[in-house]
């Protein structure tokens, strides 16, 4: 395939979590168009499976949706610098209340390439140890416990909405079945 090429960008706004850009970019067919791209700083996201198996999951509201969801335990990383493991880490035990020393890289994925460069890296957590909450002042999040199956059921139901814990959830049920 020909290459697009990037001839110009303009920030449009610069908020706390995005950046909107318009660019320009050149067509292979000669043609300058302008795309809107919202560049993020990446993120990490963990599947906490319980010594029971049953996976830990939270409950928090979420503005574009103006409704509580159910998601997997996720972060911002706090730098472009921050390895996404160490954002695992924290936002396991700020959002659940639990720490491990026993994260295992799952897969990593763009939120919506569309229209933002999003990363999110996924984890799963075992061997959970008990500790304390410790939630940013926005957050209001209680903690509830499904199995896969129970989850997928959720998700077939449009119940569990979320892409990133759908996505994560569908791959851990592929990680389970090679195991």
């Amino acid at each position: 395939m020909d290459k697009i090429k990037k001839i110009g960008e303009t920030e449009i706004y610069k908020g706390s979590r995005v950046h909107l850009f318009k660019e320009q970019l050149l067509m292979p067919n000669g043609k300058e168009v302008e795309w809107e791209l919202i560049k993020h700083i990446g993120a990490a996201a963990i599947i906490p499976v319980a010594d029971d198996g049953r996976i830990i999951m939270v409950r928090q509201y979420r503005n574009a949706a103006d409704d509580y969801t159910l998601e997997i335990p996720a972060g911002i990383l706090d730098s472009k610098d921050e390895e996404p493991l160490t954002c695992a880490h924290r936002e396991l035990e700020e959002e659940t209340g639990y720490k491990s020393n026993d994260l295992t890289y799952l897969y990593k994925f763009y939120s919506s390439i569309g229209l933002c460069d999003e990363i999110i890296y996924i984890y799963i957590a075992n061997n959970l140890i008990q500790s304390q909450q410790d939630l940013d002042d926005d957050e209001f999040v209680t903690l509830e416990r499904y199995t896969v199956d129970e989850l997928m059921t959720l998700i077939r139901n449009g119940e569990l909405m979320d892409n990133k814990s759908i996505s994560s959830i569908l791959m851990y049920r592929d990680y389970l079945a090679r195991k």
